[in-house]
């Protein structure tokens, strides 16, 4: 990797670097400066579809960070959840993470991961990836039981949970891509770099 294509990740997911860390790119980090809640807000008003505003989060996440790094790939991602006309943002309460997990309780939703490449501040990629998750019914006892076994880890995904982990113990099917629902369309990333010659072919 030359130094003019360094890949810099515009993010502070700790599960995308990890992604990426683990696939074998070497990469840097700048956490973006993004209103995200404005932004999902003013779509969500709108009624723009799951996928357009994955993509506009991790658009505008990509392009603060090209704005201030030139000669370098930056790669912005977001991810959105729906179900029935509601979109789940990230909990930042334990009352608001019980509300979300009752809230998508006993049905199917909509997870869309967007991921989005800057380069001198002009976008030169992109892709997005839709997976369907269906969740058994959770009895309050064992949301509680969940939350507690989790910890601050319900906060840091907009569904509460991680697939990963013991999130995958509240579903009964997933159909999709794996990586998409970790909040990165991985294998596209990664096929891009390789055309990039930032990984070998």
């Amino acid at each position: 990797m030359t130094e003019m294509t360094e890949l810099i990740l515009a993010s502070g997911s700790k599960t995308r670097a990890d992604m990426l860390t683990a696939a074998g790119v070497i990469f840097s980090t700048i956490r973006p400066m993004v209103d995200e809640d404005a932004i999902k807000d003013a779509l969500v008003a709108e009624h723009a579809p799951a996928r357009d505003i994955a993509d506009t989060l991790a658009d505008m996440k990509a392009r603060s960070v090209s704005a201030i790094k030139p000669g370098k790939l930056v790669l912005g991602s977001d991810q959105v959840i729906f179900k029935d006309g509601i979109l789940y943002s990230k909990a930042v309460t334990r009352d608001a993470a019980t509300a979300t997990l009752k809230g998508l309780s006993g049905g199917s939703h909509e997870l869309v991961s967007a991921a989005v490449i800057y380069e001198d501040g002009q976008p030169v990629w992109r892709a997005a990836q839709s997976v369907k998750l269906t969740m058994r019914t959770l009895s309050d006892d064992y949301i509680t039981h969940y939350l507690d076994a989790i910890g601050d880890a319900a906060y840091w995904s907009a569904g509460a949970y991680q697939l990963e982990g013991l999130g995958a113990q509240l579903f009964t099917r997933v159909e999709g891509d794996f990586f998409a629902v970790l909040g990165l369309p991985l294998l596209p990333v990664l096929d891009y770099l390789r055309r990039r010659e930032i990984l070998p072919l």
